[in-house]
């Protein structure tokens, strides 16, 4: 029997996309068990395009680009006329499996992180997950799946032993050894690898994963797929006397809970609910990617069916990108337009309204008009507390960014006195590693550093940095700022060798921003 369709497919020498748990190269003080920042942002990129709400004609924009795409092939074109013609979401996995343009785009948008390709692919990634879901395998079972690795790689799964890797795509496996084996063909400039898997479906918190047999192009392979963003412990790595590496995983859910909990609590900070084009670009906007989230507002603009809250909440995303971009008038303006429409649809004591108020601080405090500023705040934060009370996490950081505005008025005494109770909060009512506490532990490091209390400030810049580095990714801006300002206080305690190995980092993300 011949697999070589399969080959073709699930080509062993293409790279397996994976996220390894930090390992503390050229990282400062992360966690060893803890998955990257990037890893956390894919997840919630993914969590939104499943959430979103099916559109009628969202299969038609993935079609125009495949015309694209397929130009001048005959073969493609025809096949995705039949996709056109005929696809339907229970044939989803018989795409997936099939040789096409298909699966080479959803690859292609999850291993390079392409957020246009990924947004296009969105029903179909919504589709495989609702077929895993209802297939799910009901019983343990040992897979196993061949791949053609540098050494490089392996080294790095060796320094992970017992520490956790995430998959950045589907992961398909075999329950044949020697069918698996049979992938694989010698090369001399790879390893040759075969993983050992071992996944339990009945665990808390894990992704789907479904045996397709019945569901897939090539029935005759009896695959295992797992959902893009399984996470895996790696147990063991050995490599025989055939020069065969047998790298032993089990599939971990809620064990692995330092990122699910993170994950869980950014996904209710976007939205609880079903989500929405706005939604999508509020986290490509944390992630930095400024330009894309601004594409995919004024996206949102050009429908024709939206509510005013929805409007609303557009502008004041807007907002929040212009004023990243530096453009304060823009940005004050989108804000004012967001606080119009809520003053007409909501109570004038509606959290929503604090919302605004906070930003349209925020950028009266980057035009240096710190009166304006602590106006707006102290509006924000008498509505927040009567909402709320006065120990809630937003009470904490309207908190912060009064302090923030005594900073920049030189008033350090009063800036600390803001950020002592806003950290005071934010101990008892946020989650240790939540990012709301990482601006706290930042503006209480910059008062130290201005007070020449050194050893202070760099306990609370280490914290802040500690903090970032579970949700953002290692090229985010805002980590090159957190390195230099510890860079800042080394270099005044004299420590110029240390000093420079901050600033030599924080330089080396921002040549990749």
């Amino acid at each position: 029997q011949s697999y070589q369709p399969t080959l073709n497919r699930n080509r062993v020498d293409e790279p397996l996309p994976m996220n390894f748990s930090n390992t503390n190269n050229n990282k400062h003080e992360q966690s060893t068990s803890d998955l990257s920042g990037q890893f956390i942002q894919s997840q919630l990129l993914i969590d939104c395009l499943v959430r979103m709400k099916p559109t009628s004609n969202e299969k038609n924009d993935f079609i125009s680009l495949c015309q694209q795409y397929c130009k001048g092939n005959t073969a493609e074109l025809s096949l995705l006329n039949e996709f056109e013609k005929f696809y339907s979401s229970e044939r989803a996995l018989w795409w997936y499996t099939r040789e096409a343009f298909l699966y080479r785009l959803v690859n292609k948008a999850l291993r390079i992180l392409n957020v246009d390709l990924l947004f296009l692919c969105r029903f179909f990634i919504r589709d495989i997950q609702k077929q895993l879901e209802q297939r799910q395998c009901s019983s343990f079972v040992h897979l196993y799946r061949c791949q053609l690795m540098s050494i490089e790689e392996i080294q790095l799964l060796q320094k992970s032993i017992g520490k956790y890797v995430a998959m950045n795509s589907y992961l398909s496996t075999s329950v044949n050894r020697r069918q698996a084996l049979s992938f694989l063909d010698y090369s001399s400039d790879f390893e040759l690898v075969l993983f050992e898997i071992d996944a339990d479906p009945q665990l808390k918190g894990i992704k789907p994963f479904s045996n397709i047999t019945s569901l897939s192009y090539f029935p005759e392979e009896e695959e295992i797929l797992f959902m893009l963003g399984s996470i895996f412990r790696i147990i063991s790595i050995n490599r025989d006397e055939d020069e065969l590496w047998t790298i032993r995983m089990v599939l971990v859910g809620d064990e692995h809970q330092e990122s699910n909990l993170i994950i869980n609590q950014m996904k209710n900070e976007y939205t609880e609910q079903e989500t929405n084009i706005i939604t999508y670009g509020n986290i490509l906007r944390d992630m930095s990617k400024l330009n894309e989230a601004e594409k995919y507002y004024r996206r949102f603009l050009d429908q024709s069916s939206k509510n005013s809250q929805d409007i609303a909440n557009c502008y004041y995303s807007l907002g929040t990108v212009a004023c990243a971009k530096g453009k304060y008038d823009e940005s004050l303006q989108w804000h004012l337009d967001a606080l119009s429409i809520k003053m007409d649809k909501l109570s004038s004591h509606d959290p929503n309204i604090a919302l605004s108020y906070n930003c349209i601080a925020i950028v009266y405090r980057k035009k240096n008009d710190h009166r304006q500023a602590l106006k707006s705040y102290e509006k924000s934060l008498k509505i927040w507390e009567k909402s709320f009370g006065e120990n809630h996490p937003k009470v904490a950081m309207c908190l912060n960014n009064i302090g923030a505005v005594y900073e920049d008025q030189k008033d350090y005494s009063k800036a600390l006195e803001y950020y002592e109770m806003a950290l005071d909060i934010a101990k008892k009512h946020v989650p240790i590693d939540h990012r709301a506490r990482s601006a706290v532990h930042k503006h209480i490091g910059n008062i130290y550093c201005m007070l020449n209390n050194y050893d202070h400030a760099l306990e609370h810049y280490n914290e802040a940095f500690r903090i970032k580095s579970k949700f953002l990714s290692n090229q985010h801006p805002s980590l090159a700022t957190a390195l230099r300002s510890i860079g800042i206080v080394y270099e005044k305690k004299g420590l110029i060798q240390k000093a420079q190995k901050y600033f030599k980092q924080a330089a080396d993300i921002d040549s990749l921003t």
